[in-house]
């Protein structure tokens, strides 16, 4: 239940045209749906701002399914994250309009007449190859509510590929830099901007780059100040605190 319908809700009930019970029953699900193996929190979007995501690795099928049933009974936004083929066909049997983005392994169902406008967020990348954690932070963060502009393959071997973009750096509120290898992208960008950066070190390199430990590593040593840094691959993590930072933002501009 986000904090819009519960508006609503209570409107309605003011306004003489929802009964009390109608209203008691639709907040019957707070705080939590119980199913067993599957506890879905519909209190997350009152207060967290945004509803509760399904980490689909490590579930089966039928798992996701319930948790997608329940959350679209409830809400009109499902966001599925390390999604797999055949965890998205178990949620489109009970959401034909749900979407598959193979690269960025999520599952999304968005009903919503409109999206929050919480700010702007560029995601940045070192390689080509840091794609797929990019694009789940990209794609986290629209469903989020931000607007997102990519750009990838701007690693510091060839610096004058970042430094042309430095016009779309300086117009976000946050940014996420994302780079394997020896991680240097996020303190570089860092020092040239203002706002907010997000370090994500992704897996992507060769021998003791150790899986994303060096980059990891390297993030965490950084010279630059106003740098955060998420755990390797997560991707959804960095778009779900640069979307908190924007939310943030908005509250105090209110």
């Amino acid at each position: 239940m986000d904090p819009q319908h519960l508006r609503r809700l209570l409107e309605d009930v003011a306004a003489g045209s929802k009964p009390v019970q109608g209203a008691l029953d639709e907040l019957k699900s707070l705080p939590f749906a119980d199913h067993a193996e599957v506890k879905i929190d519909h209190h997350r979007a009152l207060r967290c701002g945004f509803a509760e995501v399904v980490l689909c690795e490590g579930k089966s099928a039928g798992q996701v399914r319930t948790a997608a049933r329940e959350l679209l009974e409830h809400g009109d936004v499902l966001l599925g994250t390390r999604a797999t083929p055949s965890h998205y066909q178990a949620v489109a049997q009970v959401a034909s309009d749900a979407r598959f983005f193979e690269q960025a392994r999520l599952i999304v169902v968005d009903r919503r007449p409109e999206r929050p406008q919480l700010g702007h967020i560029v995601v940045v990348t070192g390689g080509t190859a840091d794609m797929p954690v990019a694009e789940e932070a990209a794609i986290s963060a629209e469903v989020m509510g931000n607007r997102v502009t990519r750009v990838y393959d701007v690693g510091v071997a060839g610096v004058h590929r970042l430094l042309a973009h430095q016009e779309a750096l300086r117009d976000a509120r946050t940014i996420i830099a994302v780079a394997g290898m020896e991680g240097a992208l996020p303190s570089l960008v860092t020092g040239l901007v203002s706002v907010p950066v997000i370090a994500v070190p992704t897996s992507v390199g060769y021998g003791v780059s150790l899986s994303g430990i060096a980059a990891l590593l390297a993030m965490l040593n950084s010279c630059a100040s106003g740098m955060a840094v998420v755990n390797i691959d997560n991707g959804f993590g960095a778009a779900a605190m640069a979307s908190r930072i924007n939310l943030g933002m908005e509250s105090d501009t209110e």
